[in-house]
């Protein structure tokens, strides 16, 4: 097979025979075909798109070009959830141990932070000796016992979906629907999970930034992994500003362990209980969302989340220690407060720049060599809708010096629009997806 022909056919508009997509994805897991010719056919799809039958069968060869984790091993129903990236986005680690203490086993791989989001596995390897690179067995073994486990994809984890998602990145094709959707399902396929909730992010700080675009985009994968014979949902939430007012490794870790200790709510947890009543209506545990929303709050109110998470800590090396006293997460040496210097109401939020602020700060990366500085970030004081005065408290700036606390001080205040007329708060859910319809929430 020749990917000249490839290319023609899809730059004519007509849709790829399954022979034809497993071609060109081995060619570039393998490297056989060069990424000339790859990214040609990139922007060919990106023009012209691809039907939803071509979209699975991208999807499906994207997940079988490497390794395919079987959790057929362990008892129930394995479930996981799925971020399109945010900032402050801390769910997984409120809704991952709360789920598995209701009885669902949670199997999740993550990824890295890189840009203006965080990653799961750094704020995790905040704490003190975790490790997020347990072999295949272990994980297995982790999830069986203690009934949760959140570990590094392995390095073979849909191979060609890192060269594709590479040559994206410089060739003006990111923005792609079935690219997106396929990169993003093939590796929760091949993670295994037979229950997957896709949490699909809308707004400035999104990857989509208006509701519909967001919807379409979870309504194609939620498909995709629905014909691929998993059980997949969605929510479409809000990241028109920081979902956690925490933003920053071991401050994230912090503020998840404040919730699951029962010291802290907000938009955080609400969107977390959102999530993870619909992941165990998935596994099983549930019969519908108010019954999974029932349980989750009653594993909060009882303390077992967090007694699930300390067990999750313990099962990969890491001290407890954090879970009983937040002070043994690394701390700053530099601590700012970063105030108002001007009054009126909230009225938007730079998402992205807060973002950047942060990763500017070391608290992540530009590139994917860059070292984390797991205790800077920032508390965010305020949220779109609130009423601020002059010299009130934006936010408190967890920094490595003063140098770097004030150049934060300063990005925040530019990420944050005053009007002088009231504001609403935003709207945290904005829809449900399943693989029949849309719900508008």
């Amino acid at each position: 097979m020749n990917m000249v022909p490839i290319i023609e056919k899809k730059k004519l508009g007509q849709a790829l025979t399954a022979e034809e997509i497993d071609f060109f994805v081995n060619g570039a897991a393998t490297g056989s075909v060069p990424d000339y010719q790859l990214a040609a056919l990139l922007m060919a799809i990106r023009l012209n798109g691809m039907n939803r039958e071509e979209t699975k069968l991208l999807t499906l060869a994207m997940t079988h070009s490497g390794d395919v984790v079987d959790l057929d091993a362990i008892p129930g129903i394995p479930v996981d959830k799925h971020s399109t990236g945010g900032v402050g986005d801390t769910t997984t680690l409120v809704l991952a141990p709360l789920v598995a203490a209701c009885g669902v086993p949670v199997a999740k791989m993550s990824g890295r932070g890189l840009g203006h989001t965080g990653g799961t596995l750094d704020k995790l390897e905040s704490i003190s000796g975790f490790s997020v690179n347990l072999s295949e067995e272990d994980f297995l073994a982790q999830v069986k016992t203690v009934g949760v486990a959140v570990i590094g994809q392995t390095a073979n984890l849909a191979p060609a979906d890192k060269t594709l998602y590479a040559l994206r990145d410089v060739t003006s094709t990111v923005d792609s629907l079935p690219l997106i959707a396929s990169s993003i399902v093939s590796k929760k396929l091949a993670s295994g999970a037979k229950g997957i909730v896709l949490d699909v992010k809308t707004g400035a700080g999104a990857l989509m930034q208006t509701t519909e675009d967001s919807i379409a985009l979870a309504q194609t994968m939620v498909r995709i992994g629905c014909d691929a014979g998993r059980n997949m949902v969605a929510l479409v939430t809000d990241m028109g500003e920081p979902l956690g007012s925490h933003v920053g490794n071991a401050l994230e870790v912090k503020e998840a362990i404040d919730m699951l200790a029962g010291r802290t709510q907000g938009p955080l947890l609400t969107v977390a209980l959102e999530l993870g009543a619909r992941m165990l209506v998935l596994g099983g545990a549930a019969k519908d969302v108010p019954e999974g929303k029932a349980k989750m709050e009653e594993a909060l109110r009882s303390g077992a989340g967090l007694a699930k998470l300390k067990e999750m800590i313990v099962a990969q090396g890491g001290d407890p220690a954090c879970c009983d006293d937040v002070s043994a997460l690394p701390q700053a040496p530099v601590v700012l407060p970063c105030t108002a210097t001007g009054e009126g109401y909230v009225a938007a939020m730079d998402t992205v720049g807060l973002g950047n602020a942060a990763q500017q700060m070391g608290a992540g990366r530009r590139t994917k060599e860059d070292v984390i500085d797991p205790a800077v970030g920032f508390v965010m004081n305020v949220r779109i809708g609130d009423r601020v005065t002059e010299g009130d408290l934006l936010a408190t700036v967890h920094a490595k010096d003063e140098q770097s606390a004030q150049e934060a001080i300063d990005a925040i205040r530019r990420c944050i629009v005053l009007s002088s007329e009231p504001v609403s708060p935003c709207k945290l859910i904005h829809a449900f997806v399943n693989s029949e319809s849309v719900e508008r929430l």
